[in-house]
């Protein structure tokens, strides 16, 4: 039994979740990872007698789902080893704490009983905003375009998360072979109105060199860890979510941090990571700077 962390995935019998396995089995193949299937049940609420035994058909159907993943893990990919885990508890808390030893976490968009119109449920954002670990959040295959042949996407503030970001984008890019376009903007929300007001006062020139300038300063360090990785640089007068959007038609993942620059420190999932979430044609992963 190997001794890697895992790939978590959440697993609740819905077919969003069977394609998150599914994904994340490819994903764990390419890592050489152990994938570990994840069910939290909440049997009976505290202090109820179930006398007519219906907790135990609840688990039942649980571990039916559970074996049910594994069977599509196995179907599509060969990873190191697959675990499946059956526990009780809130669905939200019981995957954030599975997170804390993961190398990722895997989520479908929308689980059972989701309500349609949500793109992306309650359940991926709340584990987005609060995991240890990258989360990554995967749309069912009629919602989204992605090729395995796409580049990898990743966005790039000069923030501690866009860093961490930076690091994962880069080692996905590198096992799958492919491109990483890094998108730089030098237009958000907090800055926009006051810089139309004023456009006569702005060296748009001198700022798109700067961001430039940023922009290589901030990859350098990675093209050299991975030399292999081909890197496409762009640097635009955007705003970072339709940016990134714009250049992830392809894509087969775009990277975030789960908190960029201009983002007040007391929200854990800034507005560009949830916008991504609920818009992005590919899977979307959130990464969150390392935790001491």
């Amino acid at each position: 039994m190997t001794t890697a962390s895992p790939i978590v995935v959440g697993v609740d019998g819905s077919d969003s979740a069977l394609n998150a396995v599914r994904w994340a089995a490819r994903e764990a193949e390419l890592r050489n990872a152990p994938l570990r299937l994840v069910h939290v049940c909440t049997v009976v609420p505290p202090g109820y007698v179930d006398l007519a035994g219906h907790g135990d058909v609840i688990v039942d159907r649980c571990r039916q789902w559970l074996c049910q993943a594994a069977d599509a893990a196995r179907a599509v990919a060969d990873p190191v080893e697959i675990v499946t885990e059956l526990r009780a508890g809130v669905i939200a808390k019981g995957l954030i704490d599975e997170s804390a030893g993961a190398r990722m976490v895997v989520l479908g968009s929308r689980g059972l009983g989701g309500f349609a119109e949500l793109l992306v449920g309650p359940i991926a954002v709340t584990v987005a905003a609060h995991a240890h670990s990258p989360v990554a959040v995967v749309r069912p295959p009629g919602e989204q375009a992605s090729p395995r042949t796409g580049p990898v996407v990743v966005g790039v503030d000069g923030s501690p998360t866009s860093e961490a970001a930076m690091a994962f984008a880069f080692e996905a890019a590198a096992i799958r072979g492919v491109p990483l376009l890094a998108v730089h903007t030098w237009l958000d929300v907090d800055s926009a109105e006051t810089w139309v007001a004023l456009p006569s006062q702005v060296d748009w020139a001198a700022v798109q060199a700067e961001a430039e300038r940023l922009l290589a300063d901030r990859l350098a360090a990675w093209q050299e860890k991975y030399p292999t990785v081909e890197v496409r640089r762009i640097v635009e007068k955007d705003r970072p979510a339709r940016a990134l959007l714009a250049h992830a038609t392809d894509a087969q993942l775009i990277v975030v941090g789960s908190r960029g620059r201009g983002a007040w420190t007391g929200l854990s999932l800034g507005s560009v990571s949830q916008s991504l979430l609920h818009r992005a044609p590919c899977p979307v992963a959130v990464i969150r700077p390392e935790r001491s």
